[in-house]
C-alpha cells in the first residue's frame, strides 16, 4: 500500500478517534447531570466502538496504529521502516490534536483550551504503563494467534482498561498529548502529559519484551508437540 494513502488512513483514524473521546466525554458529562461514573461509562462505549470500526475498516490500508507506542513497536520489531515510523508518528500527533479541535467545534466550545485536569503521580503513571503495555499484548498476541478477532479484542481490552485503571487508559502518546488541550471530561494538565507519555513508553517496551517470551515458548510447546 503506498504511503500517502496509509498515512491519510493514519490520520482520519486518529482524528476520529480523538473527536469520539472527547466528544463523548462532553456528551457524557452533560446527559448524566454531572454524574463522573455515568459519563465515563459512555466515553468508554463509545471509544470502544469507534475502535472496532476504525481497526475493521482501516486496519487493511495502514494498520490501524493510531497510537506513536504502537508505531515505535512495530519500528523495533522491523515490521516499519524508520522513514514510515516517523511519519506515522506525525500524522498521528497531527490527527490527535485536529480531532480534539473538531470534538470541541461540534460542541461549540473553544477549539483550543489547555487541559486543567490533574492527572499526575506514581499510581496515574502505573496505570498508563499497565495500559499501554496491556494494549500493546493484545495488538501483538491478537495478530499473531487471532488476527481475524483483533478489532474485538482491542476495543474490549479498552472498555475493560477504562475501568480497571486508575488514569481511565489513555494508552496512546498522541491522545495524551492532544487531550492536554482541552478542559473537557477527557483533559490532562499540559504538566502532566510527559509522566503519562514516558509511562506509556515504559509500558511498550515491557510488552514486547513479554510478547517474545510468549512467542517462543508457544513456537517451542508447538516444535515438541511435533
Amino acid at each position: 500500500m503506498p504511503l500517502p494513502r496509509r498515512l491519510l488512513a493514519e490520520f482520519i483514524g486518529t482524528a476520529v478517534l480523538l473527536a469520539t473521546v472527547v466528544g463523548s466525554g462532553i456528551m457524557g458529562v452533560a446527559l448524566s447531570g454531572g454524574n463522573d461514573a455515568i459519563a465515563l461509562l459512555a466515553n468508554a462505549a463509545a471509544t470502544a466502538g469507534v475502535l472496532y470500526v476504525l481497526i475493521s475498516v482501516l486496519g487493511p490500508i495502514s494498520g490501524a496504529h493510531f497510537n506513536p507506542a504502537v508505531t515505535v513497536a512495530m519500528r523495533l520489531r522491523g515490521s516499519l521502516g524508520t522513514t514510515e515510523a516517523f511519519a506515522y508518528v506525525v500524522v498521528q500527533v497531527v490527527a490527535a490534536v485536529a480531532g480534539v479541535v473538531l470534538a470541541h467545534a461540534m460542541f461549540d466550545l473553544p477549539l483550543l483550551q489547555p487541559g486543567i485536569r490533574v492527572r499526575t503521580g506514581a499510581a496515574q503513571w502505573l496505570s498508563e504503563a499497565v495500559a499501554t503495555g496491556g494494549l500493546l499484548l493484545t495488538i501483538l498476541l491478537g495478530d499473531r494467534f487471532r488476527p481475524v478477532a483483533l478489532p474485538a479484542l482491542v476495543a474490549s481490552y479498552i472498555f475493560a482498561a477504562y475501568w480497571f485503571t486508575a488514569s481511565t487508559s489513555f494508552a496512546n502518546p498522541a491522545v495524551t498529548l492532544a487531550r492536554a488541550l482541552t478542559r473537557t471530561f477527557a483533559g490532562i494538565r499540559p504538566d502532566d502529559a510527559g509522566g503519562f507519555v514516558l509511562a506509556q513508553f515504559a509500558g511498550m517496551i515491557g510488552a514486547l519484551v513479554v510478547a517474545s517470551l510468549l512467542r517462543e515458548r508457544a513456537a517451542a510447546g508447538h516444535d515438541h508437540r511435533t
